[in-house]
């Protein structure tokens, strides 16, 4: 039976416990996207909180696919000083820490980037902005914007990469009759809809070598019509995994799922918590590398249960260590209280006044209590 806090292992990367820090958008970066003072602070009380893994949010590989203001950035050689800080301090802290590269797609911020969205097919929208229908060219620039980034993030130290293919950017948009209506090698069915998944994964094992962890994250199903169902979704992880994927984490819903997104709200009882449980049963049935769990989890308990039932090997938490990044310490030190993130989806606010993520519920709490916040210990949904 696995155990919370074993000692575990993601292909060669040992981790000292099962929970990882899944990835979010901070909203801690500069206009340019290197990490502010901030962003440090944050990744460094995280691992000292006690994580085992720390997934950080997404990167963007190329300018057009930034999706939001002070994003953190993989794109250029530039950003290596910054990045090389983030695992230095991480590292110094006693964590591990994985990068996330993404890439925004039909949803990336053209405002900010000044350049056309890039797209598999073209989409109705109320956003004039341009968009670019990526050719054969455009295809192997994508791959290799992939391939530089994850080189990048080995360069600087970081643990393993992990590549954003959920939520419904870009590599999202690929794999889903919603926004793929393609007609060549990369568009029809699944196979070929996970051409690109399967060639940027090739590249990068070329790049950074067989032993450099290589993560996946993907929706269990989109929750949209005509979206990514949960057989197609199993398909892509079992080829994606033969090609050399060491564990895929588990997410579901996209940016225009509803209330089915993969952030929902009032987690308030353990019947509420985990609510991609069933497809995690399915696909750990399914497919034999490490399954990460995201989606809900707040309680110890919970978290033990999926472990002990087969359900996942790794428990990934995001909101709950924007409230409180010690929350896996607290639970190591008998303090089995659930998580006191309430699933308000507060935090992104700050984070679009370029003041980063954090709890404003916390915030608001201790105001009450005339006490004082120190922001960059309360971190991401």
């Amino acid at each position: 039976m696995k155990e919370v806090f074993a000692v575990s292992a993601i292909g060669s990367l040992e981790l000292k416990n099962r929970f990882v820090r899944s990835a979010t958008w901070e909203g801690m970066a500069d206009e340019k996207g290197r990490p502010r003072k901030q962003y440090l602070e944050t990744m460094t009380t995280l691992a000292r909180g006690g994580v085992g893994l720390i997934i950080t949010g997404h990167a963007f590989v190329s300018p057009e696919g930034q999706a939001t203001p002070w994003q953190l950035a993989i794109d250029r050689d530039d950003c290596l000083e910054g990045l090389r800080e983030i695992t230095a301090a991480v590292h110094a802290a006693g964590g591990k820490i994985v990068a996330q590269l993404a890439h925004a797609g039909f949803y990336a911020a053209a405002g900010i980037t000044g350049l056309p969205r890039l797209v598999a097919s073209p989409q109705e929208s109320q956003d004039p902005s341009p968009q670019r229908e990526i050719d054969k060219q455009g295809l192997q620039e994508l791959i290799g914007a992939y391939t530089a980034a994850a080189g990048r993030a080995w360069k600087a130290g970081f643990d393993g990469i992990q590549i954003h293919m959920a939520h419904g950017y870009l590599l999202s948009q690929w794999l889903s009759p919603a926004f793929n209506n393609r007609t060549d090698a990369y568009g029809g069915d699944i196979e070929n809809r996970c051409r690109l998944h399967r060639e940027i994964c090739g590249a990068i094992r070329e790049t950074v070598g067989r032993d450099f962890p290589l993560l996946i994250k993907i929706n269990c199903e989109d929750y949209i019509e005509n979206g990514l169902t949960r057989k197609d979704a199993l398909a892509v992880v079992k080829s994606l995994t033969a090609g050399g994927v060491d564990a895929v984490e588990l997410s579901g819903g996209t940016i225009a799922s509803g209330r089915l997104s993969p952030s929902r709200s009032r987690i308030n009882a353990p019947e509420k918590e985990a609510y991609f449980r069933e497809a995690a049963r399915i696909f750990k049935e399914n497919q034999d590398v490490p399954l990460l769990l995201v989606g809900g989890i707040r309680s110890r308990e919970v978290a033990a249960g999926l472990l002990a039932k087969g359900a996942a090997d790794f428990i990934s938490l995001s909101r709950p260590l924007i409230r409180e990044p010690g929350l896996i310490r607290r639970w190591e030190d008998g303090d089995h209280r659930p998580a006191a993130c309430i699933s308000d989806n507060l935090c992104f606010a700050p984070a679009f006044e370029g003041r980063g993520i954090y709890c404003v519920t916390a915030e608001r709490e201790a105001a009450r209590c005339g006490k004082i916040v120190d922001e960059t210990a309360v971190e991401i949904p």
